[in-house]
């Protein structure tokens, strides 16, 4: 019967199934979380009233948040909320409702409710509108589920609707001036015509030299730039996946049950052909043989599944010597530590002190295998087994080296590095401002804009301005190859100026506007009023959740801490 219910419940209605799963968690934590504690439990209820409603109450949270989680399902929201966002829904809920009694606002009738449930994007089909099938799946799920009713449901939905009745009176008309509405068209309506030059910052490559004075001077002003930080010295042991290959015995049955699990990995190569020149015709036996593709990668399927056999001996193998390690409280270094190593013909290795920036190459660890090696100290010793590309490797902590200071000499040539590179960008943004002139100037005496930057940037020793010219568009539809930070200057462009330099992405953008079109701004275009109506729901949206935030905020205050 259950496999029957989650069959149907995933199919028909994956979201409800989220809720009662989501329900069934929260009632569960509740549960666990509902014992007295410590000491003698007495018949008192403790108090933490929000809104009249006492969130210590057994059950009451576990109801507030499971009608939230529903609440969210059924309006479709419940992916984009974490725990902390269904928290504050739960909260938010309780306080709308609490201001609906106050405003004496009737429960909604069968009717309202009917019609609500239509506007449910839980209950939406693919072209958007209410789909009878999905509701009435829905209402079959419940009928199998124990801890969620109808009238759980009934409940949830009359308490969503006074509260949507309640966020219409506190959004209002949503007020908006006219200036902020021919703000709005001009940024958003604006047809553009730019041109945009690039300069390739990898390209960039002046000469700069570096005097001792400067760099001792840069080297005092960054001195936390050539901080050592701690660094970690291991000794470690391998265990080849390798050397295990001998022990591992394969049968037919296996390794063909290996290769139908595991076939696009061994692609069969390609057929002989026969015929003449040009026709092309499979080999007669390939075609007749349904397991040619097999017996021709069959090597290299036996040796994929010995060598992943090997690799779990390999693991065993390790496992193994880190439980007598721990059994006989044996330390590195110790005679009866190399013995045991011995007696397993392992050979100790080392690897000198290094940090998370500079991991040894050899052996060239994988990032996880090191952060494991950064992980041991003197109170951990020794890392669990881990898997490498060819084997599994056991790691033993020998010294920790703490962080230091470097002098200027011990860090020169990164010193040297540093202040170049910090030349470098310096140069490169000195650059741009004096192209930006350029380009300008050149373009109110009439040139184009690409023939001013062919003309800016005709010095071989600087990186040439690589200019695309884009057709009109407008900030609503721009052109799906501009960049988006180019777009944002647009907002301190006015026609005919060029825009300071913008750094992004390793390269720097000039922006030529060459034109602005704007758009219909009077009071009667119906431009203004699209606009002017948007404007006002998102002004009205903005204040209904405003107040209900700092109505909630106030009220807990006074209740404290939510139980969770």
């Amino acid at each position: 019967m259950i496999s029957w219910i989650q069959r149907n419940f995933q199919h028909h209605f994956r979201a409800v199934f989220g809720v009662l799963l989501a329900v069934t968690i929260i009632s569960f934590i509740m549960v666990i979380n509902a014992g007295p504690g410590l000491g003698r439990a007495g018949p008192k209820v403790a108090k933490r009233v929000f809104f009249n409603v006492n969130l210590e109450q057994p059950g009451v949270a576990n109801r507030m948040f499971g009608d939230a989680s529903l609440s969210a399902q059924l309006q479709g929201d419940a992916s984009n909320l974490d725990g902390n966002q269904l928290q504050s829904y739960g909260l938010q809920r309780v306080a709308a409702l609490a201001l609906a009694d106050q405003l004496k606002l009737p429960a909604p009738t069968d009717q309202e409710i009917a019609g609500y449930i239509k506007t449910l994007r839980a209950f939406a089909g693919s072209d958007g509108n209410f789909d009878p099938s999905l509701y009435a799946a829905f209402r079959d799920n419940l009928r199998t589920n124990s801890r969620l009713s109808e009238a759980d449901v009934a409940r949830v939905l009359s308490d969503d609707l006074r509260i949507a009745h309640v966020r219409a009176l506190l959004a209002g008309p949503g007020f908006v001036l006219p200036d902020e509405v021919r703000d709005q068209l001009v940024r958003a309506r604006s047809t553009w015509t730019i041109a945009v030059a690039t300069l390739d910052y990898a390209a960039y490559k002046p000469d700069i030299p570096a005097p001792e004075d400067a760099l001792k001077r840069f080297y005092d002003d960054n001195t936390f730039r050539y901080v050592v930080p701690d660094r970690v010295g291991v000794d470690y042991v391998e265990f080849p996946a390798a050397d295990f290959l001998s022990q591992v015995k394969v049968t037919d049955a296996e390794v063909r049950a290996y290769y139908d699990e595991n076939s696009s990995r061994f692609p069969a190569p390609p057929k002989k052909t026969t015929g003449d020149k040009g026709a092309l015709k499979l080999d007669a036996t390939a075609l007749s043989d349904p397991n040619a593709d097999f017996a021709a990668v069959r090597p290299q399927v036996e040796l994929a599944l010995r060598t992943e056999r090997a690799q779990q001996l390999s693991a065993k193998a390790a496992a193994d010597l880190t439980v007598e390690i721990y059994d006989q409280k044996l330390k590195l270094g110790a005679p009866d530590f190399a013995a045991l190593l011995a007696s397993h013909n392992l050979a100790l290795k080392s690897v000198a002190p290094f940090d998370r920036n500079s991991p040894p190459t050899n052996p060239a660890w994988s990032p996880q295998i090191v952060d494991q090696a950064l992980r041991l100290s003197a109170q951990k010793l020794e890392s669990d087994p881990l898997a490498t590309a060819t084997g599994t490797v056991v790691l033993f902590w020998r010294e920790t080296v703490p962080s230091y200071q470097s002098t200027f000499a011990q860090s020169q040539d990164q010193v040297i590095a540093d202040y170049r590179e910090n030349e470098r960008r310096k140069r490169f943004v000195e650059l741009g401002r004096n192209l930006r002139g350029v380009l300008e100037a050149r373009v109110k005496a009439g040139d184009t804009f690409a023939k001013a930057a062919a003309a800016a940037s005709a010095d071989p020793a600087q990186p040439k301005l690589d200019v695309k010219e884009f057709p009109p568009f407008t900030r609503q539809q721009p052109p799906s190859d501009l960049n988006p930070a180019v777009q944002n200057v647009l907002d301190q462009l006015a026609p005919g100026q060029v825009s300071d330099m913008l750094i992004a992405q390793n390269k720097g953008y000039l922006v030529y506007a060459q034109e602005r079109k704007l758009p219909d701004l009077s009071e009667t275009g119906a431009p203004f009023a699209v606009t002017r109506a948007q404007l006002a729901q998102l002004t009205a949206g903005f204040n209904q959740e405003l107040y209900l935030n700092q109505l909630t905020e106030q009220e807990l205050k006074k209740a404290g801490p939510v139980p969770r």
